[in-house]
């Protein structure tokens, strides 16, 4: 019998694969050798799933990053880091279907952005520049703005990121270098 779990993980796999739009619930429903029908005693419709697919994701990640424990700055840089292992997975089509095809489930990821910028993020660097490690001039608004707000969707353009780049090198170019740019003189960025 197969479960919701199942279904689940299935739909991740595909849906980050090939796009949540383009992968229909036919061939979820061939894929795990069950009849829609399945999948509907689960969930109310294909945005339904979506949604339940995005908050798995997330659920995920936070899981990975919760034992996070470091100094602000590496700790922002793990943080990222877990982030670009999880997105050098998703094609293109899923983010941008969100946005397209499937609004609730967009803005359940866009609230999950937000969080992770407002709620992990900024106060990381608001410790950072407390505890001195950041200039005090730096706006720390404005650089979130400038460097870290919607950085995956700059990353999963057409994949030519994930493509050309490793994730470490994109770690590095996204991440650590504009970090760098705001530590005080003599501050070193002790990450490999």
């Amino acid at each position: 019998m197969t479960t919701k779990k199942e279904v689940l993980e299935c739909s991740v796999a595909n849906f980050t694969k090939f796009g949540s739009k383009r992968f229909t619930m036919d061939e979820l429903a061939s894929s795990l050798g069950v009849s829609k029908k399945t999948i509907y005693k689960f969930f109310e419709n294909k945005e339904d799933l979506v949604i339940q697919c995005v908050e798995l994701l997330i659920q995920n990640y936070k899981d990975e990053i919760k034992s996070i424990d470091e100094d602000p700055i590496t700790s922002i840089i793990l943080i990222y880091k877990k982030a670009f292992q999880h997105v050098s997975h998703f094609k293109p089509s899923f983010i941008f279907g969100l946005k397209k095809y499937y609004p609730k489930a967009n803005l359940v990821f866009d609230e999950f952005r937000d969080y992770t910028l407002n709620t992990l993020i900024f106060p990381l660097l608001v410790v950072a520049q407390t505890d001195g490690i950041i200039r005090p001039e730096v706006n720390l608004r404005l650089f979130c703005d400038l460097y870290f707000v919607r950085f995956e969707e700059i990353a999963l353009k057409n994949n030519i990121f994930f493509d050309n780049y490793t994730n470490e090198e994109l770690l590095r170019h996204f991440i650590i270098y504009n970090l760098k740019g705001i530590t005080k003189e003599g501050y070193k960025i002790d990450f490999e």
